[in-house]
Protein backbone atom coordinates (compact mmCIF):
# COMPACT_ATOMS: atom_id res chain seq x y z
CA UNK A 1 0.00 0.00 0.00
CA UNK A 2 2.74 2.35 0.63
CA UNK A 3 4.91 1.52 -1.93
CA UNK A 4 4.82 5.02 -3.97
CA UNK A 5 4.82 6.42 -0.61
CA UNK A 6 8.59 4.88 -0.28
CA UNK A 7 9.91 5.19 -3.37
CA UNK A 8 9.49 8.94 -3.31
CA UNK A 9 10.96 9.42 0.01
CA UNK A 10 13.67 7.05 -1.14
CA UNK A 11 14.73 9.60 -3.42
CA UNK A 12 14.55 12.72 -1.64
CA UNK A 13 16.88 11.15 0.91
CA UNK A 14 19.16 10.07 -2.09
CA UNK A 15 19.77 13.60 -2.96
CA UNK A 16 20.58 14.17 0.60
CA UNK A 17 23.38 11.83 0.63
CA UNK A 18 27.58 12.77 0.34
CA UNK A 19 26.20 16.65 1.37
CA UNK A 20 28.60 17.81 4.31
CA UNK A 21 25.72 20.37 5.45
CA UNK A 22 22.46 21.27 4.14
CA UNK A 23 21.44 24.52 3.35
CA UNK A 24 18.70 26.26 3.84
CA UNK A 25 17.65 25.47 0.28
CA UNK A 26 18.12 21.88 0.61
CA UNK A 27 16.00 22.24 3.50
CA UNK A 28 13.23 23.68 1.68
CA UNK A 29 14.02 21.26 -1.42
CA UNK A 30 13.74 18.24 0.70
CA UNK A 31 10.90 19.59 2.93
CA UNK A 32 8.63 20.28 -0.71
CA UNK A 33 9.33 16.43 -1.98
CA UNK A 34 7.92 15.00 1.16
CA UNK A 35 5.24 17.50 0.84
CA UNK A 36 4.62 16.16 -2.40
CA UNK A 37 4.75 12.43 -1.70
CA UNK A 38 2.23 12.69 1.27
CA UNK A 39 -0.58 14.02 -1.35
CA UNK A 40 0.61 12.03 -3.77
CA UNK A 41 -0.19 9.13 -1.14
CA UNK A 42 -3.53 10.88 -0.28
CA UNK A 43 -3.31 12.36 3.25
CA UNK A 44 -5.41 14.63 4.68
CA UNK A 45 -3.83 17.97 4.05
CA UNK A 46 -4.20 19.33 7.77
CA UNK A 47 -1.60 16.42 8.45
CA UNK A 48 0.31 17.44 5.80
CA UNK A 49 1.01 20.79 6.92
CA UNK A 50 1.42 20.38 10.50
CA UNK A 51 4.05 17.19 9.39
CA UNK A 52 6.21 19.15 6.96
CA UNK A 53 6.27 22.54 9.48
CA UNK A 54 7.80 19.59 12.04
CA UNK A 55 10.40 18.79 9.37
CA UNK A 56 11.59 22.04 8.67
CA UNK A 57 11.66 23.19 12.42
CA UNK A 58 14.49 20.17 13.20
CA UNK A 59 16.12 20.14 10.16
CA UNK A 60 16.67 23.77 10.26
CA UNK A 61 17.94 23.30 14.23
CA UNK A 62 21.36 21.84 15.68
CA UNK A 63 21.05 18.15 15.76
CA UNK A 64 21.24 18.54 11.88
CA UNK A 65 23.39 21.20 12.10
CA UNK A 66 25.76 19.58 14.30
CA UNK A 67 25.77 16.12 12.42
CA UNK A 68 28.05 14.38 11.11
CA UNK A 69 25.83 13.10 9.17
CA UNK A 70 23.00 15.35 7.98
CA UNK A 71 21.05 13.17 5.50
CA UNK A 72 21.18 10.22 8.12
CA UNK A 73 19.70 13.04 10.49
CA UNK A 74 16.95 14.34 8.71
CA UNK A 75 16.05 10.51 7.95
CA UNK A 76 16.04 10.21 11.89
CA UNK A 77 13.90 13.22 12.06
CA UNK A 78 10.95 12.35 9.36
CA UNK A 79 11.30 8.57 11.04
CA UNK A 80 10.24 10.22 14.22
CA UNK A 81 7.46 12.82 12.47
CA UNK A 82 6.21 9.49 11.21
CA UNK A 83 5.70 7.22 14.22
CA UNK A 84 3.98 10.55 16.09
CA UNK A 85 1.35 11.15 13.16
CA UNK A 86 0.85 7.40 13.18
CA UNK A 87 0.03 7.41 17.15
CA UNK A 88 2.92 7.28 18.72
CA UNK A 89 3.12 4.31 20.75
CA UNK A 90 1.22 1.07 20.54
CA UNK A 91 -2.07 0.91 21.91
CA UNK A 92 -3.06 -2.33 23.66
CA UNK A 93 -6.70 -3.04 24.32
CA UNK A 94 -8.23 -2.53 27.59
CA UNK A 95 -9.47 -5.36 29.25
CA UNK A 96 -12.21 -5.41 32.03
CA UNK A 97 -11.53 -5.75 35.77
CA UNK A 98 -14.89 -8.19 35.60
CA UNK A 99 -14.77 -10.51 32.48
CA UNK A 100 -16.24 -10.53 30.20
CA UNK A 101 -14.66 -7.86 28.07
CA UNK A 102 -16.87 -6.19 25.81
CA UNK A 103 -15.59 -5.55 22.09
CA UNK A 104 -17.75 -3.50 19.74
CA UNK A 105 -16.75 -2.81 16.21
CA UNK A 106 -18.82 0.09 14.30
CA UNK A 107 -18.14 1.16 10.86
CA UNK A 108 -19.59 1.80 7.44
CA UNK A 109 -21.43 -1.18 5.45
CA UNK A 110 -18.24 -3.02 3.06
CA UNK A 111 -15.43 -2.03 5.73
CA UNK A 112 -15.29 -5.84 6.52
CA UNK A 113 -16.40 -5.84 10.05
CA UNK A 114 -17.83 -9.48 10.25
CA UNK A 115 -15.16 -10.58 8.71
CA UNK A 116 -12.55 -8.55 11.35
CA UNK A 117 -14.48 -10.18 14.08
CA UNK A 118 -13.15 -13.60 13.29
CA UNK A 119 -10.19 -12.65 12.91
CA UNK A 120 -9.77 -10.62 16.39
CA UNK A 121 -11.69 -13.72 17.77
CA UNK A 122 -8.58 -15.57 16.26
CA UNK A 123 -5.97 -13.25 17.62
CA UNK A 124 -7.18 -13.21 20.90
CA UNK A 125 -8.08 -16.96 21.23
CA UNK A 126 -4.57 -17.05 20.08
CA UNK A 127 -3.56 -14.87 23.29
CA UNK A 128 -5.38 -17.24 25.89
CA UNK A 129 -8.66 -15.79 26.06
CA UNK A 130 -11.90 -17.06 25.01
CA UNK A 131 -13.79 -14.92 22.63
CA UNK A 132 -17.61 -15.35 22.11
CA UNK A 133 -18.61 -13.06 18.50
CA UNK A 134 -22.01 -11.99 18.41
CA UNK A 135 -24.35 -11.08 15.34
CA UNK A 136 -26.07 -8.45 16.02
CA UNK A 137 -26.24 -7.27 12.41
CA UNK A 138 -29.54 -8.06 11.50
CA UNK A 139 -30.26 -5.95 8.35
CA UNK A 140 -27.64 -6.65 5.85
CA UNK A 141 -28.73 -9.89 4.00
CA UNK A 142 -27.02 -13.23 5.20
CA UNK A 143 -24.60 -11.42 7.82
CA UNK A 144 -25.59 -13.84 10.83
CA UNK A 145 -24.67 -16.61 8.44
CA UNK A 146 -21.96 -15.14 7.34
CA UNK A 147 -20.49 -15.10 11.01
CA UNK A 148 -21.11 -17.80 12.10
CA UNK A 149 -19.00 -19.22 9.00
CA UNK A 150 -15.81 -17.01 9.75
CA UNK A 151 -16.52 -18.11 13.49
CA UNK A 152 -16.05 -21.78 12.27
CA UNK A 153 -13.56 -21.18 10.12
CA UNK A 154 -11.93 -19.14 13.61
CA UNK A 155 -12.54 -21.95 15.66
CA UNK A 156 -14.31 -19.55 18.27
CA UNK A 157 -17.60 -19.36 19.65
CA UNK A 158 -20.82 -17.38 18.42
CA UNK A 159 -24.06 -16.37 19.38
CA UNK A 160 -26.86 -15.96 17.30
CA UNK A 161 -30.48 -16.38 18.30
CA UNK A 162 -31.90 -14.24 15.31
CA UNK A 163 -31.92 -15.19 11.91
CA UNK A 164 -31.34 -12.07 10.81
CA UNK A 165 -32.06 -10.15 7.29
CA UNK A 166 -34.10 -7.65 8.87
CA UNK A 167 -35.62 -9.54 11.47
CA UNK A 168 -34.95 -9.11 15.36
CA UNK A 169 -34.08 -6.61 17.90
CA UNK A 170 -30.16 -5.76 17.52
CA UNK A 171 -29.90 -4.26 21.03
CA UNK A 172 -31.15 -7.08 22.39
CA UNK A 173 -29.25 -9.42 21.04
CA UNK A 174 -26.34 -7.83 21.78
CA UNK A 175 -27.39 -7.20 25.64
CA UNK A 176 -28.30 -10.79 26.23
CA UNK A 177 -24.89 -11.94 24.40
CA UNK A 178 -23.41 -11.02 27.51
CA UNK A 179 -25.42 -12.96 30.09
CA UNK A 180 -25.04 -15.63 27.99
CA UNK A 181 -21.09 -15.22 27.91
CA UNK A 182 -20.99 -15.12 31.65
CA UNK A 183 -22.73 -18.69 31.43
CA UNK A 184 -20.65 -20.07 29.06
CA UNK A 185 -17.69 -18.64 30.75
CA UNK A 186 -16.34 -16.57 27.68
CA UNK A 187 -14.31 -13.35 28.52
CA UNK A 188 -14.37 -11.49 25.95
CA UNK A 189 -17.58 -10.48 23.61
CA UNK A 190 -17.25 -8.88 20.65
CA UNK A 191 -20.73 -7.30 18.91
CA UNK A 192 -20.56 -7.18 15.13
CA UNK A 193 -23.04 -4.45 14.41
CA UNK A 194 -24.72 -3.42 11.35
CA UNK A 195 -23.02 -0.87 8.72
CA UNK A 196 -24.60 1.03 6.13
CA UNK A 197 -24.14 2.61 2.81
CA UNK A 198 -23.35 5.80 4.08
CA UNK A 199 -23.22 8.31 7.25
CA UNK A 200 -27.37 8.55 8.54
CA UNK A 201 -28.54 9.35 11.53
CA UNK A 202 -30.74 5.67 11.42
CA UNK A 203 -27.11 4.39 11.70
CA UNK A 204 -25.82 6.39 14.32
CA UNK A 205 -28.85 5.88 16.83
CA UNK A 206 -28.75 2.31 16.40
CA UNK A 207 -25.28 2.25 17.14
CA UNK A 208 -25.06 4.41 20.05
CA UNK A 209 -28.76 2.54 21.76
CA UNK A 210 -25.97 -0.80 21.45
CA UNK A 211 -23.05 0.83 23.15
CA UNK A 212 -25.76 1.79 25.83
CA UNK A 213 -27.34 -1.54 26.40
CA UNK A 214 -23.45 -3.21 26.58
CA UNK A 215 -21.43 -0.48 28.15
CA UNK A 216 -18.28 -1.56 26.30
CA UNK A 217 -14.92 -1.96 27.24
CA UNK A 218 -13.61 -0.68 24.14
CA UNK A 219 -15.25 0.44 21.19
CA UNK A 220 -13.35 0.07 17.77
CA UNK A 221 -14.03 1.94 14.63
CA UNK A 222 -13.01 -0.06 11.44
CA UNK A 223 -12.20 1.73 8.55
CA UNK A 224 -11.19 0.31 4.72
CA UNK A 225 -7.51 1.86 4.36
CA UNK A 226 -8.38 1.96 0.81
CA UNK A 227 -10.78 4.69 1.02
CA UNK A 228 -8.51 7.46 1.21
CA UNK A 229 -9.56 10.78 2.30
CA UNK A 230 -13.27 9.52 3.27
CA UNK A 231 -11.80 7.46 5.95
CA UNK A 232 -11.21 10.42 7.69
CA UNK A 233 -14.17 12.17 7.29
CA UNK A 234 -16.18 8.97 8.27
CA UNK A 235 -13.84 8.94 11.56
CA UNK A 236 -15.01 12.24 12.24
CA UNK A 237 -18.35 11.41 11.57
CA UNK A 238 -18.38 8.46 13.96
CA UNK A 239 -16.68 9.98 16.86
CA UNK A 240 -19.07 13.06 17.20
CA UNK A 241 -21.81 10.93 16.93
CA UNK A 242 -21.12 7.40 18.59
CA UNK A 243 -17.40 8.12 20.26
CA UNK A 244 -15.33 5.50 19.61
CA UNK A 245 -11.80 4.24 21.65
CA UNK A 246 -9.14 2.84 18.60
CA UNK A 247 -9.53 2.76 14.60
CA UNK A 248 -8.78 -0.74 13.24
CA UNK A 249 -7.74 -0.83 9.26
CA UNK A 250 -9.17 -3.54 6.90
CA UNK A 251 -7.55 -4.19 3.47
CA UNK A 252 -3.99 -2.59 4.22
CA UNK A 253 -3.08 -5.22 1.21
CA UNK A 254 -4.37 -3.45 -1.10
CA UNK A 255 -2.89 -0.75 -3.63
CA UNK A 256 -4.52 2.26 -2.32
CA UNK A 257 -2.15 4.99 -1.29
CA UNK A 258 -2.33 4.92 2.06
CA UNK A 259 -3.60 8.36 3.17
CA UNK A 260 -6.21 6.70 5.66
CA UNK A 261 -3.46 5.38 8.20
CA UNK A 262 -1.46 8.46 8.06
CA UNK A 263 -4.01 10.39 8.70
CA UNK A 264 -6.38 8.69 10.93
CA UNK A 265 -4.80 9.42 14.31
CA UNK A 266 -3.68 12.54 13.77
CA UNK A 267 -6.88 14.37 12.56
CA UNK A 268 -9.55 12.03 15.12
CA UNK A 269 -6.86 11.67 17.94
CA UNK A 270 -7.66 7.98 18.43
CA UNK A 271 -4.85 5.53 17.78
CA UNK A 272 -4.67 2.64 15.38
CA UNK A 273 -4.58 -0.21 16.96
CA UNK A 274 -4.92 -3.28 15.03
CA UNK A 275 -4.31 -3.94 11.39
CA UNK A 276 -5.61 -6.41 9.01
CA UNK A 277 -3.38 -7.14 5.85
CA UNK A 278 -4.93 -9.96 4.03
CA UNK A 279 -7.76 -12.26 2.99
CA UNK A 280 -6.90 -15.06 5.84
CA UNK A 281 -8.08 -14.95 9.12
CA UNK A 282 -4.46 -14.88 10.59
CA UNK A 283 -3.09 -12.08 8.49
CA UNK A 284 -3.98 -9.72 10.94
CA UNK A 285 -2.00 -8.20 14.37
CA UNK A 286 -1.62 -5.51 16.54
CA UNK A 287 -0.55 -1.81 14.93
CA UNK A 288 2.75 -1.06 16.15
CA UNK A 289 3.44 2.53 14.75
CA UNK A 290 7.33 2.64 14.71
CA UNK A 291 7.27 -0.49 12.94
CA UNK A 292 4.92 0.82 10.07
CA UNK A 293 7.09 3.78 9.81
CA UNK A 294 9.91 1.75 9.56
CA UNK A 295 8.42 -0.18 6.98
CA UNK A 296 7.15 3.13 5.07
CA UNK A 297 10.77 4.01 4.81
CA UNK A 298 12.23 1.07 3.45
CA UNK A 299 13.79 -0.09 6.99
CA UNK A 300 12.16 -3.49 7.27
CA UNK A 301 10.18 -5.07 10.31
CA UNK A 302 12.41 -7.17 11.57
CA UNK A 303 10.25 -6.67 14.87
CA UNK A 304 7.35 -8.23 13.38
CA UNK A 305 9.56 -10.72 11.46
CA UNK A 306 10.81 -12.43 15.05
CA UNK A 307 7.70 -12.38 16.40
CA UNK A 308 6.10 -14.84 13.63
CA UNK A 309 8.89 -16.89 13.81
CA UNK A 310 8.96 -17.28 17.68
CA UNK A 311 4.98 -18.02 17.13
CA UNK A 312 6.08 -20.69 14.37
CA UNK A 313 9.27 -22.51 15.59
CA UNK A 314 9.35 -23.77 18.86
CA UNK A 315 12.39 -23.59 21.27
CA UNK A 316 12.99 -27.10 21.29
CA UNK A 317 12.79 -28.21 18.11
CA UNK A 318 15.21 -25.08 17.17
CA UNK A 319 17.58 -26.34 19.67
CA UNK A 320 17.77 -29.83 18.11
CA UNK A 321 18.21 -28.74 14.64
CA UNK A 322 21.03 -26.86 15.85
CA UNK A 323 22.73 -29.92 17.27
CA UNK A 324 22.27 -31.97 14.56
CA UNK A 325 23.99 -29.00 12.22
CA UNK A 326 26.94 -29.23 14.31
CA UNK A 327 27.62 -32.72 14.44
CA UNK A 328 28.09 -32.37 10.81
CA UNK A 329 26.49 -31.93 7.55
CA UNK A 330 25.05 -35.35 6.96
CA UNK A 331 23.32 -35.12 10.18
CA UNK A 332 20.99 -32.80 8.26
CA UNK A 333 18.50 -34.59 5.46
CA UNK A 334 15.74 -33.91 3.04
CA UNK A 335 13.01 -34.85 5.78
CA UNK A 336 14.56 -32.09 8.11
CA UNK A 337 14.93 -29.58 5.25
CA UNK A 338 11.23 -29.98 4.48
CA UNK A 339 10.23 -30.12 7.91
CA UNK A 340 11.85 -26.77 7.94
CA UNK A 341 10.57 -25.23 4.88
CA UNK A 342 6.94 -26.24 6.35
CA UNK A 343 7.41 -24.40 9.17
CA UNK A 344 9.12 -21.10 7.52
CA UNK A 345 5.56 -21.58 5.04
CA UNK A 346 3.38 -20.97 8.38
CA UNK A 347 4.66 -18.00 8.78
CA UNK A 348 2.97 -16.43 5.85
CA UNK A 349 3.27 -15.55 2.37
CA UNK A 350 7.06 -15.69 1.56
CA UNK A 351 6.64 -12.27 -0.15
CA UNK A 352 5.46 -10.35 2.75
CA UNK A 353 7.96 -12.21 5.10
CA UNK A 354 10.75 -10.74 2.68
CA UNK A 355 8.87 -7.22 2.26
CA UNK A 356 9.78 -7.42 6.09
CA UNK A 357 13.51 -7.25 5.59
CA UNK A 358 15.89 -4.07 5.35
CA UNK A 359 16.25 -2.52 1.82
CA UNK A 360 13.90 -4.87 0.19
CA UNK A 361 11.92 -1.75 -1.34
CA UNK A 362 14.88 -2.01 -3.98
CA UNK A 363 13.77 -5.76 -4.93
CA UNK A 364 9.71 -5.29 -4.92
CA UNK A 365 9.68 -6.29 -8.40
CA UNK A 366 11.61 -9.55 -8.02
CA UNK A 367 9.32 -10.41 -4.74
CA UNK A 368 6.34 -9.42 -6.53
CA UNK A 369 6.89 -11.91 -9.04
CA UNK A 370 7.80 -14.47 -6.48
CA UNK A 371 5.97 -17.93 -6.97
CA UNK A 372 4.80 -18.86 -3.88
CA UNK A 373 3.93 -22.33 -5.72
CA UNK A 374 7.47 -22.97 -5.65
CA UNK A 375 7.78 -24.35 -2.07
CA UNK A 376 4.39 -26.41 -3.18
CA UNK A 377 6.36 -27.99 -6.13
CA UNK A 378 9.66 -28.49 -3.90
CA UNK A 379 7.70 -30.33 -1.04
CA UNK A 380 6.03 -32.44 -3.85
CA UNK A 381 9.73 -33.53 -4.89
CA UNK A 382 10.76 -34.41 -2.17
CA UNK A 383 7.72 -36.42 -1.09
CA UNK A 384 7.92 -38.54 -3.84
CA UNK A 385 11.48 -39.84 -2.86
CA UNK A 386 11.91 -43.19 -0.62
CA UNK A 387 12.77 -42.73 3.06
CA UNK A 388 16.18 -44.36 1.86
CA UNK A 389 16.99 -41.20 -0.51
CA UNK A 390 15.48 -38.82 1.42
CA UNK A 391 18.14 -39.92 4.33
CA UNK A 392 21.16 -40.17 1.75
CA UNK A 393 20.33 -38.06 -1.25
CA UNK A 394 24.05 -39.34 -2.99
CA UNK A 395 22.20 -42.29 -3.90
CA UNK A 396 19.96 -40.76 -6.29
CA UNK A 397 21.09 -41.54 -9.76
CA UNK A 398 19.43 -41.10 -13.23
CA UNK A 399 17.28 -43.52 -13.07
CA UNK A 400 15.99 -42.19 -9.21
CA UNK A 401 15.77 -39.02 -10.40
CA UNK A 402 13.00 -40.13 -13.54
CA UNK A 403 11.33 -42.06 -11.14
CA UNK A 404 11.06 -38.63 -8.56
CA UNK A 405 10.04 -36.48 -11.26
CA UNK A 406 7.29 -38.83 -12.67
CA UNK A 407 6.10 -38.92 -9.28
CA UNK A 408 5.98 -35.32 -8.96
CA UNK A 409 5.09 -34.01 -11.68
CA UNK A 410 7.82 -32.03 -12.73
CA UNK A 411 10.90 -32.27 -14.63
CA UNK A 412 13.83 -34.13 -14.36
CA UNK A 413 16.49 -31.07 -14.45
CA UNK A 414 13.94 -29.88 -11.54
CA UNK A 415 14.94 -32.88 -9.05
CA UNK A 416 18.60 -32.71 -9.96
CA UNK A 417 18.46 -28.56 -9.25
CA UNK A 418 16.40 -29.27 -6.04
CA UNK A 419 19.07 -31.89 -4.63
CA UNK A 420 22.63 -30.31 -5.57
CA UNK A 421 20.83 -26.94 -4.48
CA UNK A 422 20.12 -28.92 -0.86
CA UNK A 423 23.95 -30.16 -0.86
CA UNK A 424 24.82 -26.50 -0.85
CA UNK A 425 22.39 -24.99 1.65
CA UNK A 426 23.64 -27.97 4.31
CA UNK A 427 26.91 -27.12 3.93
CA UNK A 428 26.13 -23.63 4.62
CA UNK A 429 24.26 -24.39 7.50
CA UNK A 430 26.47 -26.81 8.66
CA UNK A 431 29.54 -24.15 8.85
CA UNK A 432 27.23 -21.50 10.87
CA UNK A 433 26.21 -23.89 13.35
CA UNK A 434 29.57 -24.72 14.04
CA UNK A 435 30.30 -21.23 14.25
CA UNK A 436 32.43 -20.63 10.55
CA UNK A 437 30.35 -17.94 9.89
CA UNK A 438 29.17 -17.62 5.64
CA UNK A 439 31.31 -19.87 2.79
CA UNK A 440 33.36 -17.90 0.29
CA UNK A 441 34.93 -15.05 2.49
CA UNK A 442 38.47 -14.99 2.32
CA UNK A 443 40.74 -14.31 5.45
CA UNK A 444 38.32 -15.33 8.38
CA UNK A 445 37.45 -19.39 9.73
CA UNK A 446 34.96 -21.06 8.06
CA UNK A 447 34.86 -18.51 5.24
CA UNK A 448 37.19 -19.75 2.30
CA UNK A 449 40.22 -18.05 3.67
CA UNK A 450 41.35 -20.62 6.27
CA UNK A 451 44.95 -21.98 7.15
CA UNK A 452 44.47 -25.13 4.76
CA UNK A 453 43.34 -23.23 2.02
CA UNK A 454 46.89 -20.67 2.59
CA UNK A 455 48.90 -23.16 2.50
CA UNK A 456 47.71 -25.02 -0.60
CA UNK A 457 48.20 -21.04 -2.49
CA UNK A 458 51.80 -21.34 -0.67
CA UNK A 459 52.82 -24.61 -2.35
CA UNK A 460 51.22 -23.49 -5.48
CA UNK A 461 53.30 -20.66 -5.56
CA UNK A 462 56.72 -22.29 -5.43
CA UNK A 463 56.38 -24.19 -8.74
CA UNK A 464 57.12 -20.63 -10.69
CA UNK A 465 56.99 -21.31 -13.97
CA UNK A 466 59.13 -19.46 -16.49
CA UNK A 467 57.38 -16.96 -18.75
CA UNK A 468 57.02 -17.56 -22.83
CA UNK A 469 58.01 -13.72 -23.31
CA UNK A 470 61.99 -13.94 -24.09
CA UNK A 471 62.98 -10.62 -22.94
CA UNK A 472 60.86 -11.09 -19.19
CA UNK A 473 62.86 -14.67 -18.97
CA UNK A 474 65.99 -13.17 -19.44
CA UNK A 475 65.62 -10.44 -16.82
CA UNK A 476 63.75 -12.65 -14.35
CA UNK A 477 67.22 -15.13 -15.03
CA UNK A 478 69.70 -11.92 -13.84
CA UNK A 479 66.98 -11.54 -10.95
CA UNK A 480 67.46 -14.44 -9.82
CA UNK A 481 71.19 -14.42 -10.55
CA UNK A 482 71.45 -11.12 -8.32
CA UNK A 483 69.07 -12.75 -5.28
CA UNK A 484 72.14 -15.76 -5.01
CA UNK A 485 74.82 -13.53 -5.51
CA UNK A 486 73.19 -11.41 -2.46
CA UNK A 487 72.85 -14.23 -0.80
CA UNK A 488 76.30 -15.63 -1.02
CA UNK A 489 77.46 -12.04 0.58
CA UNK A 490 75.01 -12.52 3.17
CA UNK A 491 73.03 -9.69 2.06
CA UNK A 492 68.72 -9.86 2.89
CA UNK A 493 67.04 -11.31 0.45
CA UNK A 494 64.65 -8.23 -0.94
CA UNK A 495 61.56 -9.18 -3.30
CA UNK A 496 61.75 -8.21 -6.63
CA UNK A 497 58.89 -6.35 -8.38
CA UNK A 498 59.34 -8.20 -11.86
CA UNK A 499 58.92 -11.48 -9.89
CA UNK A 500 55.84 -10.95 -7.06
CA UNK A 501 52.70 -12.84 -8.08
CA UNK A 502 49.50 -11.70 -6.68
CA UNK A 503 47.30 -14.09 -5.09
CA UNK A 504 45.09 -15.94 -7.66
CA UNK A 505 41.92 -14.46 -5.67
CA UNK A 506 42.93 -10.64 -6.54
CA UNK A 507 44.52 -11.21 -10.11
CA UNK A 508 40.43 -11.59 -11.57
CA UNK A 509 40.79 -7.43 -10.45
CA UNK A 510 43.69 -6.31 -11.32
CA UNK A 511 42.43 -6.81 -14.83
Amino acid sequence: MFDTLSDRLAATFKSLRGKGRLSPEDIDATAREIRIALLEADVALPVVRAFIKQIKERAAGEEVSRALNPAQQVVKIVNEELVGILGGETRRLRFAKQPPTVIMLAGLQGAGKTTLAGKLGLWLQKQGHSPLLVAADLQRPNAVTQLSVVAERAGVSVYAPEPGNGVGDPVKVAKDSITYARDKVHDVVIVDTAGRLGIDQELMQQAADIRDAVSPDEVLFVVDAMIGQDAVNTAEAFRDGVGFDGVVLSKLDGDARGGAALSIAHVTGKQIMFASNGEKLDEFDAFHPDRMASRILDMGDLLSLIEKAEQTFSQAEAEKMASKLAKGPKEFTLDDFLSQMEQVRKMGSLSKLLGMLPGMGQMKEQINNLDERDVDRTAAIIKSMTPGERAEPTIINGSRRARIARGSGVEVGAVKNLVERFFEARKMMSRMAQGGGMPGMPGMPGMGGGPGRQKKKQKQAKGKQRSGNPMKRKADEQAALARKEQAALGAPEQEQPSTFELPDEFKKFMG
